[in-house]
């Protein structure tokens, strides 16, 4: 058989606990690691140049033209594979443990490769702690000034049936590998986001077809449901509704929606609601070149409005020729029963909340509470009235901010008890529990909103708030990111928290570029003004920084900075007391 010599980066890959996690459940381990190959695993190795040597059982052998190829690919992988098993028990969890080499191998004429360097790529592997990647030193020398890495050097050991000790360097898993910046990037939304790799799908708000103004809450919530449902699909990506919605009863170009948005699918339709009957039509549309991909028409009973969001969920799905894991995302049966008067007065408090009025959030409260009177396990419900009474605190807009707090946390924990697998549960507790000062429990909480729904920006916000509060501003704004890219439009809201990591991490100067964006969009945010007036005196700009503090006050005549030091979760409470020596230099404060 012929052969030939060749230096090559491997990568060697196994399931920790393959034969243990087979033997509890063996169709459901195999079933997952095959979905697990075709939707993340082999596409990750094709996007990143690698080529599949063989598959090991559980196992596989890879070569990469690169060692940052092969590291790159390994990664992103593992950091993958984090947020699949959020919120899954440890005995269910499959986790890989990898090992790469850059080495001398030989290649036999089908393909096949053996020696050393595959040798010594399944001995890192087997060394490695379940997550994480074991790098020779051969290997790591050619990545540690390219990117960026958390690595430990284990020091050298001798490995089975390999003649010499090698020096063996383990990189910790969590984030993605990112070539190394000459200098810090800016983290502010970009105007035209590029469509992610994997499927991409923007779902604008659905006509009102129904000849009543009055009924556009009813179409707004449908098309807000479909955009909750499909954000459960770790396969695809998802726009959020505050996106999307920008172009609500105003023409529209696909293509230009879609270059906007960052997507290549865009949903479009309506709804007709008379009586006691409902008429939901909706079509699929490609950006690239702007044909149909798929297009239904379902005319029920109200009573079965669940069954048609799922049955069109299922069918985007389908059409989108997506391979999900079991059981499926949209599954009627996996929903208590909700009566419908019940949903229909959930639309209108959602509808009412989405405008952050005090009126309106009262208003909310009260068809919330009726939904609930005829629904009294509708976790959703549920969830909306715990964030109406966090929010209540965090603006200080209830009668007793306090109260509402209290309330908050007993209403999401009821709301998580009640349904566990709703994701808007868990993110009401987690907001609740980060402004009770429980930040551990708040981070597990947005994990498990995002184990639930990969593509839900509430989730991505909660989390990336927790994180920044907890003294990690560089994990806030790399979850902030993420963020971004699902909400391209972002609210304003989002450029305050972007603001805020990047001041945590004293970059003063885009702190100052930050906050302008935000108050171009909402000139009455005393919050902004303040951090604004802070950051101009640690830049010593302190003319700046007291014509930004006078609009505090002209803003809000009672802001205080006591109050602002005692409601604000920061775990280390000189994270906040920096924001006050900003003031203290610019000579605001004493």
């Amino acid at each position: 058989m012929a052969e030939s010599r060749k230096l090559a980066a491997i990568l060697a890959a196994d399931v920790v606990g393959f034969s243990r996690l087979a033997g509890a459940d063996e169709d459901r381990t195999l079933a997952r690691l095959r979905t697990l190959r075709s939707d993340l695993i082999d596409p990750t190795v094709a996007v990143h140049g690698g080529r599949i040597v063989k598959r090991t059982g559980d196992g596989a052998i890879i070569e990469f033209r690169s060692v940052v190829d092969a590291v790159r690919c390994a990664i992103e992988i593992q950091s993958a594979m984090v947020e699949r098993n959020f919120g899954l028990p440890e005995n269910r969890r499959i986790e890989f443990r990898v090992g790469i080499h850059l080495g001398d191998v030989v290649e036999e004429s089908d393909g096949d490769l053996m020696g050393d360097g595959v040798n010594i790529a399944a001995r890192l592997e087997g060394v490695a702690t379940p997550g994480d990647i074991c790098l020779s030193e051969d290997a790591y020398r050619q990545v540690r000034a390219r990117l960026d890495l958390a690595v430990s050097d284990l020091g050298e050991a001798t490995l089975k049936n390999i003649a010499e000790p090698i020096r063996i360097y383990s990189v910790h898993c969590g984030g993605t590998a990112r070539p190394r910046p000459a200098v810090q990037a800016e983290a502010v939304p970009e105007a035209n986001p590029q469509p992610p790799e994997k499927p991409s799908i923007a779902v604008l708000a659905f006509n009102n077809m129904s000849g009543d103004a009055e009924q556009e809450y009813f179409s707004d919530g449908i098309s807000e449901d479909i955009i909750t449902d499909l954000s459960k699909l770790a396969e695809l990506h998802v726009i959020a509704r505050n996106s999307s919605f920008v172009y609500k009863a105003s023409p529209v170009s696909i293509p230009e929606v879609a270059r906007a948005l960052g997507v290549r699918y865009v949903l479009e339709g309506s709804v007709r609601k008379a009586g006691n009957r409902v008429r939901v039509t909706a079509q699929l549309i490609d950006s690239i070149g702007g044909g149909h991909v798929w297009a239904n028409r379902f005319d029920r009973d109200l009573s079965d409005i669940f069954a048609i969001q799922d049955e069109l969920t299922r069918e985007i799905v389908e059409a989108l020729k997506l391979k999900l894991i079991a059981p499926k995302a949209g599954s009627g049966a996996q929903r208590p029963p909700i009566d419908v008067e019940a949903y229909e007065l959930f639309l209108r408090a959602r509808e009412q909340a989405w405008l952050h009025t005090r009126s309106s959030n009262a208003f909310a409260l009260e068809l919330l509470q009726r939904a609930i009177h005829l629904s009294p396990f509708y976790a959703a419900a549920h969830a909306q009235m715990a964030f109406i009474h966090a929010n209540g605190y965090i603006m200080a807009s209830s009668d007793d901010p306090d109260k509402s707090l209290e309330r908050a946390l007993e209403i999401a924990t009821r709301a998580v008890e009640m349904d566990p697998d709703e994701p808007q549960a868990h993110f009401a507790l987690s907001v609740a529990a980060t402004w009770s000062r429980d930040l551990d429990r708040a981070l597990v909480e947005a994990r498990c909103c995002l184990a639930l729904s990969p593509n839900s920006a509430e989730g991505h916000l909660a989390m990336g708030n927790v994180l920044k509060f907890s003294g990690d501003p560089s994990g806030a704004l790399e979850i902030l990111d993420a963020y971004v890219r699902l909400d391209p439009l972002c609210p304003e809201i989002a450029l305050y928290f972007i603001a805020e990591a990047r001041f945590a991490l004293g970059e003063y100067e885009t702190v100052v570029k930050v906050l302008k964006q935000r108050l171009d969009r909402n000139p009455n945010s005393e919050t902004s003004y303040a951090l604004l007036a802070s950051s101009y005196g640690h830049l010593g700009r302190m003319d700046e920084a007291k014509a930004a503090w006078g609009q505090v006050f002209k803003i809000n005549p009672g802001f205080s900075i006591e109050r602002r030091r005692r409601i604000l979760p920061f775990r280390n409470p000189e994270d906040f007391e920096r924001r006050v020596d900003g003031l203290r230099k610019a000579g605001i404060v004493e």
